[in-house]
């Protein structure tokens, strides 16, 4: 049987960190990158006799979430301890939730080459993050560092609804633009702060779903991409040559391009769930949920909306901006300030999108803020530079930022406006040119974009390019 006979089955375990200032069941920070075992307590480090006391606001934050992503919110709820021992789980359980999530029942919709696609969420639930395991390759060791234990997480189970890695792309993307939006995670995947297990089962179509395998932890887009491809073919192919899938979890390598085995995979019996008899149930009234639902943000899809009608945007460059948070706070707010939001829209829609693809960047670390956006596309309109030099200094931006008035001063990149400067270098292309100034009085209109292209690299790019090209008309008709 041939590839195109089979179906690929795809379901996402999203964990999200939560963006609270303490744990979820003690007061320690949540700061990331603090020196380890720094943020810890008796409580966060499962010392005898202490007891968890559940963050409020972590339980606002999941119904946020809930509410943002269409799923109906439980009135009663709990926690649960999930065992199961590893290393940097100091309580040798987790404080989970198993058959009383907060929310359940939710969708995205997503678009994809095939269109739109609605993306069932089963639940959405809280619980604790663990620590972490630094590896001492050279000692043979591992050390423990808690300081992540007790994070907040929330656990965002999809339905098996995606049916190729491009549509788990769309998805995973159009979650974490949520999830920015209502800023309840600041979804920093080079940080861990957002993170998938991927599940993938192939079967022969018209037949029931086949064994799923999972691959866990998995923070970033290409990889996940990359990963999908990669065991569904393997699958096809023991299926092809008379193997059965087992059903365990893997380890994803990104150098190799393959995956390997790393256990078996647990069922629910397996954890041994029963709920915590040390927290207290969680029952939330019809107005706290209510009243969430009227503190939501502005979501991505009603952005997109607004712009397409105030801003006339294209659909497409709505989608692209909207798509980020930060992209769309950026634009908005150095549109406001330079009071050229097109010109703002152009510069993130072409040159940032641009350089935030070829450097795998998020817009979250943009390293210049809207002002200084704003100062560069204000000094096009000055005319102080032109936008092939405007190029220069959004990479200067990028790179080093500052003011790009500082930067043009400092680099010598402001543009030469002076008539008697421009037409000295007009003189001289064309001198240097006598066939193209043929070729344009025989109407060649080709041949002035050339001669403009010499004069700019006379000038190393300085010179005002509407005076150029005035300028050379001028002299040619004489």
């Amino acid at each position: 049987m041939s590839r195109e006979d089979y179906e690929i089955v795809i379901g996402l375990e999203v964990h999200a960190e939560l963006s609270t200032k303490t744990k979820i069941f003690c007061s320690c920070k949540t700061a990331f990158g603090g020196a380890p075992n720094t943020q810890v307590c008796p409580i966060c480090m499962a010392m005898p006799g202490t007891l968890p006391v559940l963050n409020e606001k972590v339980v606002e934050y999941a119904v946020k979430a809930g509410l943002a992503t269409n799923c109906e919110i439980e009135r009663n709820s709990k926690n649960d301890r999930k065992n199961y021992f590893y290393p940097d789980l100091p309580k040798s359980y987790q404080i989970s939730q198993y058959d009383k999530p907060l929310c359940i029942g939710g969708n995205i919709e997503i678009e994809t080459s095939n269109g739109t696609k609605k993306i069932g969420i089963t639940r959405i639930h809280i619980e604790e993050d663990a620590g972490k395991l630094n590896h001492d390759d050279l000692g043979g060791g591992s050390l423990v560092d808690l300081n992540r234990a007790g994070v907040p997480l929330i656990e965002i189970v999809s339905e098996p609804d995606m049916r190729s890695a491009e549509e788990a792309e769309h998805y995973l993307r159009k979650l974490k633009s949520i999830l920015e939006y209502i800023e309840v995670s600041d979804c920093k995947m080079e940080e861990g702060s957002l993170r998938a297990d991927v599940n993938v089962s192939v079967h022969k179509k018209g037949e029931a779903f086949g064994q799923r395998t999972e691959m866990k932890n998995m923070n970033s887009f290409r990889s996940i991409v990359r990963a999908i491809d990669y065991e569904a073919n393997r699958q096809i192919d023991v299926i092809e040559a008379g193997g059965e899938i087992v059903q365990e979890t893997l380890r994803w390598d990104e150098v190799s391009g393959k995956t390997f085995p790393m256990r078996d995979k647990e069922n629910a019996q397996d954890y041994r769930y029963f709920p915590d008899p040390d927290l207290v149930a969680i029952k939330l009234s019809e107005e706290y949920i209510e009243h969430i639902k009227n503190s939501l943000p502005e979501l991505p899809e009603s952005r997109k909306k607004r712009y397409l009608e105030e801003y006339k945007l294209s659909e497409k460059d709505a989608k692209i901006i909207t798509s980020s948070k930060y992209l769309s706070d950026l634009f908005e707010q150095a549109g406001e300030i330079s009071e050229n939001i097109k010109a703002v829209g152009n510069w993130i829609i072409s040159d940032i999108s641009r350089i935030l693809n070829e450097t795998e960047t998020d817009p979250i670390a943009i390293p210049f803020d809207a002002k200084q956006l704003a100062e560069l596309v204000m000094l096009i309109d000055k005319g102080t530079i032109n936008s092939s030099i405007g190029k220069k200094v959004l990479e200067e931006l990028f790179e080093n930022p500052r003011s790009p008035e500082e930067i043009i001063k400092e680099k010598g990149w402001i543009q030469i406006s002076d008539e008697g400067a421009i037409k000295e270098v007009v003189l001289k292309v064309l001198e240097a040119n006598p066939q193209s100034v043929a070729d344009y009085k025989a109407g060649k209109d080709r041949a002035l974009g050339f001669l403009v292209g010499q004069a700019m690299k006379e000038t190393k790019g300085k010179a005002n390019p509407q005076m150029l090209n005035k300028m050379f008309v001028e002299e040619m008709k004489k």
